[in-house]
């Protein structure tokens, strides 16, 4: 493993089994920089819900250490407490995670449980509504909402804490194409604030037009981690994991391969990306 330069997180040779004997991180070393964007990719079973639980203290290494902000995490009661308000871990599915009977009630739980004012809660709240966009839904019913409503309430539940990092398992799943793009662009926002951003998924285009770094699982460790610039000169190493290959950058390869485009203008990390590049060409 390669430590990240400013790392905020960082798992140092972790191990877990569950009770039935199942192996959930096998020796697993991982860094991420703060502020970057991860994507980790790997089948299911690979153990990336498990890394994450991990990483706002839910589980607890049966070897090995998780560190955040260069310390080990300490799992007493109150430290654990903090470490949850900084690390935001948003679920794939919203209904295991959802449990109050309006937006704004559910959104308030959080900051609430930090022993904040009212005032200040009702402020948190607000201001995490409208970063997902959901500001006039904060006394619907949560029941009411749609598939992608809940999953925006998650995120703002998250946001409400004002975390340094969000975790999101798989949360392009179950969406359509619209909702994925506002999903996109609530986590480019997020982003452009300065916030550490980790998701799973099995989208590895997305993943590729989103992230900095992309790590692979593999029976429960981080087998390989790429700059997104590196990965288009390693498309066939990349590929050996079973996981698929960026198309734009396969597509790219091969049109560089039959000299119809170049790599002047860097590597296109989208199709509109790829079309833009194309017509400068032939421009």
């Amino acid at each position: 493993m390669t430590k990240a330069k400013n790392a905020i997180l960082e798992l140092q040779d972790v191990n877990f089994r569950y009770p039935d004997g199942s192996v959930g991180l096998n020796s697993c070393s991982m860094s991420i920089e703060r502020g970057s964007r991860t994507a980790i990719l790997g089948v299911n079973g690979a153990g990336k819900t498990t890394l994450f639980l991990h990483l706002n203290g839910i589980l607890r290494p049966q070897s090995g250490q998780v560190l955040y902000d260069e310390a080990s995490l300490d799992y007493g009661r109150e430290s654990l407490h903090n470490l949850r308000s900084r690390i935001g871990l948003v679920f794939q599915n919203p209904d295991s995670q959802l449990f109050s009977a309006s937006v704004r009630e559910d959104v308030s739980f959080g900051p609430m449980n930090l022993g904040l004012g009212k005032e200040i809660v009702k402020e948190r709240v607000a201001d995490a509504l409208h970063a997902v966009g959901l500001t006039d839904y904060a006394d619907k019913p949560v029941h009411n909402l749609s598939f992608g409503q809940k999953k925006r309430v998650c995120i703002a539940g998250v946001l409400a804490m004002q975390p340094e990092v969000i975790i999101l398992d798989e949360p392009m799943a179950g969406l359509d194409i619209a909702m994925q793009v506002e999903l996109a662009r609530i986590l480019d926002s997020l982003h452009a604030e300065g916030m550490t951003i980790i998701i799973a998924t099995h989208d590895i285009d997305f993943a590729y037009q989103w992230a900095d770094t992309i790590s692979i699982m593999v029976k429960g460790n981080c087998t390989a981690t790429w700059q997104i610039s590196d990965i288009a000169n390693s498309i066939e190493q990349f590929g050996s994991y079973g996981l698929g290959v960026p198309r734009v950058a396969e597509l790219h390869n091969a049109l560089v391969k039959l000299r119809l485009s170049d790599n002047g203008n860097g590597y296109p990390r989208s199709h509109q990306e790829l079309v833009k590049h194309l017509n400068e060409i032939v421009i």
